[in-house]
């Protein structure tokens, strides 16, 4: 049988916003606009912002709104209108602030699941292969970066190889013309101390051999096109996605054995090659056409949540599309942020805003920037910025590279790259307890000032992030040496060793190498 997305929709919800109550929540890609001001809106069906979502709003005064279903939000002036909704709603006034608000959320709708993915992904730094490869995969260059990172002095941890390394989409073998011997490239990865994980997506090449296979299987998603052929017939054709690689076919995980093809497409690589796990990309919602047509009914917003039950599977796994998976094992990395500054100011309140939608196994995206078309044309990167954003992520609950720091910085900004290294070493241990804690309670890893000092006036500060209840972390993200930190209620001692007395703003001088840490002593 095969269904649309068709859905009933709900009476438009208004909810009176109370004097200085502020909301969160929906799509982590557009967290720099949060807390929400008057004229935002966002329809979540079908549009995940090209990251992870949720149907969920939170605010200051403790107040939730859940549904099962994507639903649009808009507010106006001193309400919350909500419309388009797909199932009910559930507003949940229990809690007294932010923190409180996402407990009750959190244990009611996305409990944590008492797992966690593979920690190595938090112990030591990650390196993906993306910036500098690019498409042009391949074993040769990708053990020489593999060597170079240890013989720059960076411990090795989990190694990504990213797109391009089969023949076409779906595929699941290495191309012989740049891969001669895959296994042996693997083996040669973990006998240097990595894990290795392999770029991976949802999409088929049109017109190949696998496509035809998955086509006589009726294991694709079909378009809602339905023509008919001479003999009366109905004739149903695969859909075919538009996406940033051109255009392909989609596999139907509402398909059980679509689900089950997948599955052992994956483990014959994990089998064949010696892999360690999978980097799932795409998967998001604004792939699937609302009038495809499916194995079972399925929103958009639902294909891409089965894309993510595929990372159940692999506890080494990574996404940067999510819906609605809040509590899960799965690693969720924020969207390729550009090669600038106004990008790097965006990953603290994407990172905390990921927490309190229930995403707290989450990787800023590359140091320097993911995005490679922001790399185009440029002879020299900015070095500092690389330099501010490896410091940014070092306190994250992951730090992933990408572009060879040893390639493209003096050696005295390689240095302080390295020493931001060194500081999350430092700090390890801690953070390994805050991942351990997050998988039992949920509680987030990386948090906002305003959900660890609930109405103490934080809710618009986006510069620093609490790491756990006793780190305040401030790194410098705009370009100069002095930053304003708001210290909390408390006695805080700084990474430099003097203590200061909160509430209280200070003005502090970021050097190079620097990366502003203050623990806080006792609150009172």
């Amino acid at each position: 049988m095969l269904c649309t997305a068709g859905v009933q929709l709900y009476a438009q919800t208004s909810v009176a916003i109370k004097d200085g109550e502020k909301w969160y929540g929906g799509a982590v890609n557009e967290a720099h606009l949060m807390p929400f001001k008057e004229g935002y809106n966002l329809d979540m069906y079908g549009d995940t912002r090209g990251n992870q979502a949720v149907p969920l709003l939170i605010s200051t005064k403790g107040r939730f709104i859940w549904s099962e279903e994507p639903f649009k939000f808009t507010f106006e002036k001193n309400r919350l209108v909500i419309s388009n909704a797909k199932s009910a709603l559930t507003i949940d006034s229990a809690g007294k602030n932010l923190h409180e608000a996402f407990s009750n959320a959190s244990k009611r709708f996305f409990p944590s699941k008492n797992k966690l993915p593979d920690t190595l992904l938090f112990s030591k730094p990650q390196y993906n292969t993306w910036i500098e490869l690019v498409y042009n995969q391949n074993q040769k260059d990708i053990l020489s970066y593999a060597r170079a990172i240890i013989d720059n002095g960076f411990p090795p941890g989990v190694i990504m190889i990213d797109d391009n390394w089969a023949d076409y989409y779906g595929r699941f073998d290495f191309r012989a013309d740049r891969f001669s011997n895959a296994a042996a490239m693997v083996d040669t990865l973990h006998s240097l101390g990595f894990k290795v994980m392999l770029w991976i997506s949802p999409f088929v090449s049109p017109d190949t051999e696998v496509f035809r296979e998955l086509q006589d299987k009726k294991l694709l998603l079909l378009d809602g096109e339905v023509e008919t052929n001479k003999e009366g017939e109905k004739v149903t054709k695969p859909a075919i996605i538009s996406w940033w690689n051109g255009y392909s076919a989609v596999l139907d995980f509402t398909n059980p054995d679509a689900m089950q093809w997948f599955r052992g497409r994956l483990d014959h690589m994990v089998k064949t090659y010696h892999l360690d796990g999978f980097k799932f990309d795409a998967g998001d919602a604004d792939f699937y056409p609302p009038n495809a047509l499916s194995f079972k009914k399925a929103t958009p917003n639902e294909h891409s949540r089965l894309w993510g039950e595929l990372g159940l599977y692999y506890p080494l796994n990574e996404y940067r599309a999510m819906w609605k998976m809040g509590g899960e094992p799965l690693v969720q990395r924020l969207r390729d942020k550009k090669h600038n500054w106004e990008d790097l100011q965006k990953l603290i309140p994407h990172l905390t805003t990921a927490g309190l939608l229930g995403y707290q196994f989450t990787c800023p995206d590359m140091i320097g920037g993911g995005e490679y078309g922001s790399f185009i044309g440029k002879d020299k990167l900015d070095e500092q910025l690389v330099v501010r954003s490896a410091q940014c992520s070092a306190l994250m609950p992951m730090m992933q590279f990408s572009v060879a720091p040893w390639r493209v910085l003096s050696k005295q900004n390689l240095a302080a790259v390295k020493k931001a290294v060194d500081i999350r070493a430092k700090y390890t241990p801690y953070i390994m307890q805050l991942v351990k804690t997050a998988a039992t309670t949920g509680e987030p890893i990386a948090r906002s000032m305003e959900y660890e000092f609930p109405n103490q006036g934080f809710t618009n500060v986006q510069g620093q992030f609490m790491l756990g209840s006793k780190y305040l972390v401030a790194p410098m993200i705009a370009n100069g040496n002095t930053k304003t930190v708001y210290l909390p209620k408390g006695k805080w001692k700084s990474d430099l060793g003097k203590v200061v007395k909160g509430p209280t703003k200070i003005e502090v001088e970021v050097a190079a190498d620097r990366l502003p840490v203050f623990e806080l002593l006792n609150s009172y």
